[in-house]
């Protein structure tokens, strides 16, 4: 435990938790004190001046970072026929229809995006209590219900990530690995940011970027000044 305790105070000298750091500055804070015995996750949040219990303010989309996200991304896919073959060719790690629907409905859920046609929402709409609360659920809007199987599974392991915005107003993301270098995390972080301001919904009013922090897995959060995430 005083281990723990040392190694969290260690990682936090040099943060001023009241500070706003300049996004350059604040990724090679991040990046220095990664030092987990693997490849931490930086990732991102962003405070939204968003109601998300209000329909026009809700705040959603797909972005595709410049440099992927560092994740091995595991997709499934709810196909039939021809587009299921198309699926696994493209490089689908679960393809099916009613056998994935039964494999999902008991519990095992072996895969970080899902994929569908349009013919198979009725059957994957049974599954929104499962892949809901996950954020997995298919959908249009993202790219994720489309006859383009191939193209959305290329997106996905390529370095697409959804967002959506939370209760709280809050949008959390992983952008990338400690490993990366400083420039490819700062190419994701102003991709990211650039798709989230893109999205603001119709009913935001005021200030819509209120904060921005960024940290990695194990470490502290570095608040970031939100006038330098834009691209």
């Amino acid at each position: 435990m005083a281990k723990l305790a040392k190694r969290v105070q260690k990682i936090r000298e040099g943060i001023d938790p009241t500070k706003l750091v300049a996004l350059t500055d604040a990724i090679a804070l991040v990046k220095e004190r990664a030092t987990a015995k693997f490849d931490e996750t930086i990732e991102i949040a962003m405070n939204l001046g968003v109601d998300p219990r209000h329909a026009d303010q809700m705040v959603r989309g797909v972005v595709n970072l410049p440099n992927g996200t560092g994740r091995d991304v595991r997709v499934a896919v709810f196909a039939r026929g021809a587009k299921a073959d198309e699926a696994k060719a493209a490089g689908a790690d679960i393809v099916g229809a009613e056998d994935l629907l039964e494999i999902v409905q008991g519990g095992k859920i072996d895969f970080d995006r899902c994929i569908a046609t349009p013919d198979m929402m009725p059957l994957v709409g049974r599954l929104g209590k499962v892949l809901g609360p996950r954020g997995m659920m298919p959908n249009p809007k993202v790219g994720t219900v489309t006859m383009d199987v191939a193209g959305a599974i290329k997106a996905s392991k390529g370095g697409a990530v959804e967002f959506r915005v939370e209760k709280a107003g809050i949008i959390h993301a992983g952008i990338g690995k400690a490993s990366f270098d400083a420039k490819a995390l700062e190419e994701n972080i102003k991709a990211f940011a650039d798709a989230v301001i893109k999205a603001k919904p119709a009913g935001a009013k005021g200030n819509y970027v209120k904060r921005v922090a960024i940290s990695s897995t194990m470490g502290v959060g570095v608040k970031v000044d939100p006038s330098s995430v834009s691209a």
